[in-house]
C-alpha cells in the first residue's frame, strides 16, 4: 500500500476549482498521484509524498483556505 499524505480544505465552489488545479499541478510536476474525497469535515486532498502536501499548504495559505492534517 502507498503511504499517502492529506490535507482537509474548507473551500467551495471557484475556490475548491481552484485549488482542484493547484494540485494536479503539483502532482503534475512531481510525477505523482493524486486524488481528492469527501471529509466530514470539507475536501480532502491527498498525494503520495509528503514534499507536494507541503507545496499544497503553502498554496492554501497563500489563498486563505483553512486546512487541516488528515
Amino acid at each position: 500500500m502507498v503511504k499517502t499524505d492529506c490535507l482537509i480544505v474548507r473551500a467551495y465552489g471557484r475556490q475548491l476549482d481552484q485549488l482542484r488545479a493547484e494540485a494536479s499541478r503539483i502532482a503534475r510536476g512531481s510525477k505523482i498521484d493524486w486524488w481528492i474525497e469527501r471529509a466530514d469535515r470539507g475536501t480532502r486532498f491527498c498525494f503520495e509524498n509528503a514534499e507536494a502536501k507541503k507545496t499544497f499548504a503553502s498554496i492554501c495559505e497563500k489563498f486563505a483556505v483553512p486546512y487541516l492534517d488528515a
